[in-house]
């Protein structure tokens, strides 16, 4: 299990240096070593190619972001780990201009990302 406190963003990028470091924590989390099926929960799971997961009752293919605000999203998983990371971390918040040019993403996808972590977590 990786330390969860953070106190720059080195420690957070040293923690979490590519998309499968993420994606490992993510299942860890979620999961715990057992997969389920977002759409099965009883459902006997088997596991696919490129990190996906195949729910055998449904016959859907699946990942560990889906169901959760990383779910139908191109953006890298760093990339939202950083965005989560600042938008905690800042007293007063963080515009979506700013995180944009934090994270190095559009204007517009940092405010879809903003929604996304506010909704989540109820700010």
């Amino acid at each position: 299990m990786i330390n969860t406190d953070f106190n720059t963003i080195i420690d957070l990028l040293n923690a979490f240096p590519d998309d499968q470091s993420c994606i490992n924590h993510l299942e860890e989390l979620r999961w715990s070593g057992q997969v389920i099926s977002p759409f099965d929960a009883d459902s006997k799971v088997y596991k696919c190619a490129n990190n996906r997961y195949r729910c055998k009752e449904t016959g859907k293919y699946f990942n560990v972001k889906t169901a959760t605000l990383f779910d139908n999203t191109k953006v890298k998983l760093q990339k939202w780990f950083l965005a989560i990371w600042l938008v905690t971390s800042h007293k007063k918040g963080i515009s979506s201009i700013q995180l944009s040019k934090d994270i190095g993403v559009t204007q517009k996808t940092a405010w879809f990302m903003l929604q996304r972590i506010r909704n989540c977590f109820g700010f």
